[in-house]
C-alpha cells in the first residue's frame, strides 16, 4: 500500500479525521506507529496477554471475540479497515486480557503507543469512543432479541439502515452464528425458512430483503 493510500484508510477514524496527510504523517510519529502483517487465522491480541499498544486497521478483516462458559465462540466486534481497537484495554492497563483478536483475512495492522491517547485531543478520543458506544448498542438491540428469528431480523434491520435492502453481511455463515451466539445449523435453517416465506433472499453473504416493512 502506497503511503497516500495508507492515510487515506488512516484518516477514516476518528483520532486521525480531517487532519491534513502532514498532519497525519506527524500524529503517527507521536502514536509510535509500529505496522505488522497477520496470516489469515492468525491471532492478533492473546486472551490473558497484557495489552500495551491499540490497534488500527489498515488492510483485512479482524474479529475481537470471547468463549462463553461452555467453549463457544462469541464475536463481540468485527473490525474493518480504518477502525481501531483495544483502546479500553490499554487505558485501563489491562494485565490480562478478557478477550481475543484474530485476522479472518491477511490484514495489515498499525499498533499505537496508548500513551498518546493521554495527550490527544479530548474531542477527538470521545468521538472515536461515542462511535463505538453506538455499534455496541447496535448489538445489544440485536442480542436481547429472544428468538433466532427476531435477531436475525433486528440485525438485517440494522445493516439495511445503511445499504439499503440489498445489505452484504460483514460474516460467513459459522461468524454469523458465532455474533448470533447460535449454532451454524440453527442460522441456516433459520434463514432458509425466511427465503420460503418470501422474507428474504441470499447468496453467501448477501442478503435481499423483500418485504422490508416487516423489519
Amino acid at each position: 500500500m502506497t503511503d497516500g493510500a495508507l492515510l487515506k484508510v488512516i484518516r477514516q477514524n476518528p483520532l486521525f479525521e480531517g487532519m491534513s496527510d502532514a498532519e497525519a504523517e506527524e500524529e503517527l510519529k507521536n502514536y509510535d506507529a509500529r505496522q505488522q502483517e497477520y496470516a489469515r487465522g492468525e491471532t492478533v491480541i492473546r486472551l490473558g496477554s497484557p495489552v500495551s499498544r491499540f490497534a488500527l486497521l489498515i488492510s483485512g478483516s479482524v474479529q475481537v471475540m470471547t468463549d462463553d462458559i461452555n467453549g463457544h465462540h462469541m464475536i463481540m466486534a468485527t473490525i474493518e479497515p480504518g477502525q481501531s481497537f483495544a483502546e479500553s484495554l490499554c487505558i485501563q492497563n489491562t494485565q490480562e486480557s478478557p478477550v481475543y483478536a484474530q485476522a479472518i483475512q491477511p490484514s495489515t495492522i498499525l499498533w499505537l503507543s496508548a500513551q498518546r491517547l493521554r495527550y490527544s485531543p479530548c474531542f477527538r478520543f470521545l468521538l472515536m469512543l461515542s462511535r463505538k458506544t453506538l455499534s455496541m448498542n447496535d448489538r445489544i438491540q440485536v442480542l436481547s432479541k429472544l428468538t433466532l428469528r427476531d435477531k436475525l431480523s433486528a440485525l438485517f434491520s440494522l445493516l439495511s439502515i445503511s445499504q439499503g435492502d440489498e445489505i452484504n453481511l460483514p460474516f460467513d455463515r459459522e461468524s454469523l452464528a458465532a455474533y448470533l451466539g447460535a449454532n451454524r445449523t440453527a442460522v441456516s435453517r433459520e434463514m432458509s425458512k425466511m427465503r420460503e416465506e418470501g422474507l428474504i433472499d441470499f447468496n453467501k453473504n448477501t442478503v435481499r430483503l423483500l418485504t422490508h416493512n416487516n423489519y
